[in-house]
């Protein structure tokens, strides 16, 4: 599945949907309501509800059979696919290459930090921030695991039941911040500075979640080119790890760490500035480009 949220120019209201097979939008709950099945309009609500993917797989099945609740996917405005997280968990440091870069020792488990959820922006959103505030943004491609159902002291062997799926982030930074404070909240988590998107894809889509290329460029420049195969720690380790500090609950946002080719390490710096823009892309998983805006 390939579940998102979005909006119509007609209607503001956002709602949560699917990917259908002919590249529509099945707006969910209003097809849900012509047959008799509760579909919630947020899809963070529906990551809660009871057999959540068999609700939608029956409402798919019925979409296939008519025309109604459908949309071009190309005319609606995308939202990010969860855009209330109860928490916004991160990973530092979580591919090799990325912690040398930056002369820092290579962890012997992950290393756990936060974002606040008001950072969490859409696929187009912009990014922005007060360039009186930080003079030193920086660019982070992830790949994000969408928690889908309550985890708490889960083994490693039995993560993958507590994944809803895996979506694209970008885990800006402001680096003057993060290193001025010496810990890393407060540049992680001014507003915007998690855009997300554009859709959640269930693992079942996805051949290998540990072999997915990831990268970013800025003004169509790639500054960042990997692969999750680099992950020091796996997701099926993180989410295990995570659970045993504190409660997961559906709808949370686990970024996964960024390869290397960040900003603020090349030489001479490559940092964002107003009117850049920026893609992330993991294949397999899609790809958001925001733009980047000064207050």
């Amino acid at each position: 599945m390939r579940l998102g949220q979005y909006s119509t120019n007609e209607a503001a209201q956002v709602w949560c949907g699917t990917r259908m097979a002919d590249g529509t939008t099945l707006d969910l709950h209003a097809a849900g309501d012509a047959i008799g099945v509760e579909i919630p309009r947020r899809l963070s609500a529906l990551l809660e509800t009871w057999n959540w993917q068999e609700r939608v797989s029956l409402v798919t099945e019925y979409a296939n059979e008519t025309d109604e609740h459908r949309y071009a996917t190309d005319e609606l405005t995308w939202h990010a696919p969860v855009d209330d997280p109860e928490k916004v968990v991160c990973v530092g440091l979580n591919y090799e290459d990325h912690a040398e870069e930056g002369d820092n020792p290579i962890p012997d488990e992950p290393v756990l930090f936060s974002k606040f959820p008001t950072t969490v922006r859409g696929p187009s959103d912009e990014i922005t921030w007060d360039p009186d505030y930080t003079e030193q943004v920086d660019y982070e491609s992830e790949l994000v695991v969408v928690i889908g159902e309550e985890a708490r002291n889960v083994n490693e062997e039995d993560a993958r039941d507590y994944v809803a799926g895996v979506t694209v982030g970008n885990d800006v930074s402001a680096r003057d911040l993060q290193h001025g404070d010496g810990q890393w909240v407060r540049g992680k988590s001014l507003d915007s500075f998690a855009p997300t998107g554009p859709e959640l894809v269930t693992l079942d889509e996805i051949v290998d979640v540990h072999d997915l290329r990831i990268w970013t460029e800025i003004d169509g420049e790639r500054l960042q080119d990997s692969t999750t195969a680099n992950f020091i720690f796996d997701i099926d380790t993180l989410v295990s790890f995570c659970s045993q500090a504190f409660t997961l609950k559906p709808g949370d946002l686990l970024f996964t760490g960024t390869p290397p080719g960040v900003g603020v390490y090349r030489d001479p710096p490559v940092l964002l500035d107003d009117g850049m823009t920026v893609t992330v892309g993991v294949d397999g998983v899609g790809e958001l480009t925001n733009t980047c805006r000064h207050e």
